[in-house]
C-alpha cells in the first residue's frame, strides 16, 4: 500500500514535485489564450502524456489540471458550467498516470481566481470561499492524495480558500504563495507574514512558488525557515526569468542549474521541490539526481 504524503514527510523523506503545467502544454500545442483546463476534456491524451513523463522523470508528486479550475476563474471558459466534471476529470487523468508507478501522490491544485477581494475588487469572502469549496470538494471526490492552494499573493484570497477547502474536505493541505516581486508578493506581503498568517491554520506545509529568479526564491526559503513553524517546506520555482520570442515566454535555465538550487533549498531546510514556470521534465529529473541520489 502507497504511504500517505504525511507518512512520509513524516519519515523524513524529500518529494520531489512536478514541473510545469501552463508552459509544457503550450509547447505541446495548447494554444494562447486557451486555458489548460479546456484540454482536460479535449485533448485528455496531451495531459496524460505531461503527468506520465514528470513520472518518468522521477516525480513523487504530480499535480493535477487544475489550477484555474475554480467556477469564479473559469467563468469565461466554454466549459464554465462543468466545474465540477472537469475538476474530477482531471484527478482521474492524473490518478492513471500516478498507476503506473505505485509511490506517486496525486496533488489537487487550486490557484488564485485572478480577481481581487474587497476593498481593492469586487469578490467577497464568501463568494471566494464557496468557490473553493466547490473544487475542492471535485477534487477530493475525483481521489486526490492532498490539497494544494498555489501561486497566492493576498492574504484575504488565502484565508477565504482555506476556509472553503476545510469546509468539505480533512484533507492535507498545502499553501504556497508567489513572491513575484522578489521577496514580496504582488500585494506586498513578506514570507514572514505568510507564515504568521496561514501557519495556525491547521494546514500541513506552507510554501513559495512561481516567483521570480532563483536568488530571490533562496532568500525566501531561508525567511520562511526562520519563523520555525515546524511545518514542512513545499518550494517550486520557476526555472530562472523568462525572456519573450513572440508573444510566449521562453525560460533559458539550463536542468542542471535548477536542480543546483534545488539541493540548496533542501539544504536550507525545503522537505518538497520541484518547478514552476518552464520546468520540463528534464529540470525535474535534474532535481530528482540533485536531492535524491547518495553517492
Amino acid at each position: 500500500m502507497t504511504q500517505s504524503f504525511l507518512e512520509r514527510l513524516n519519515a523524513g523523506e524529500i518529494l520531489v514535485a512536478d514541473g510545469a503545467t501552463g508552459t509544457n502544454l503550450q509547447t505541446a500545442g495548447l494554444p494562447l489564450g486557451v486555458p489548460p483546463e479546456e484540454w482536460v476534456i479535449d485533448a485528455p491524451e496531451k495531459i496524460l502524456a505531461l503527468h506520465q513523463s514528470f513520472i518518468d522523470a522521477g516525480s513523487d508528486i504530480i499535480l493535477t489540471c487544475t489550477f484555474g479550475g475554480t467556477r469564479l476563474r473559469m467563468r469565461d471558459s466554454k466549459y464554465a458550467d462543468q466545474v465540477s466534471e472537469v475538476n474530477c476529470r482531471a484527478v482521474a487523468l492524473a490518478r492513471q498516470a500516478a498507476a503506473t508507478r505505485e509511490s506517486v501522490l496525486v496533488a489537487g491544485s487550486m490557484g488564485p481566481t485572478g480577481g481581487l477581494m474587497e476593498p481593492f475588487g469586487e469578490l467577497t469572502h464568501n463568494q471566494v470561499a464557496d468557490a473553493y469549496a466547490e473544487q475542492a470538494a471535485a477534487l477530493a471526490q475525483g481521489g486526490v492524495d492532498l490539497l494544494l492552494l498555489e501561486t497566492f499573493f493576498a492574504l484575504e484570497e488565502a484565508t477565504a480558500a482555506i476556509e472553503g477547502v476545510k469546509r468539505v474536505s480533512q484533507l492535507p493541505l498545502v499553501v504556497s504563495f508567489s513572491y513575484d516581486q522578489g521577496t514580496r508578493t504582488m500585494m506586498g506581503t513578506s514570507p514572514t507574514q505568510v507564515a504568521a498568517a496561514i501557519a495556525p491554520l491547521e494546514v500541513v506545509a506552507i510554501g513559495a512558488n512561481c516567483g521570480k529568479e532563483l536568488e530571490s526564491m533562496e532568500k525566501n526559503v531561508a525567511e520562511l525557515v526562520a519563523q520555525k513553524t515546524g511545518l514542512p517546506l513545499w518550494i517550486k520555482p520557476n526555472a530562472g526569468l523568462p525572456r519573450m520570442d513572440g508573444d510566449r515566454s521562453v525560460y533559458d535555465l539550463p536542468p542542471e542549474k535548477m536542480g543546483e538550487a534545488a539541493k540548496r533549498f533542501v539544504e536550507l531546510g525545503a522537505r518538497i521541490v520541484g518547478g514552476c514556470c518552464g520546468n520540463s521534465p528534464a529540470h525535474v529529473a535534474a532535481i530528482v539526481r540533485a536531492v535524491k541520489m547518495k553517492i
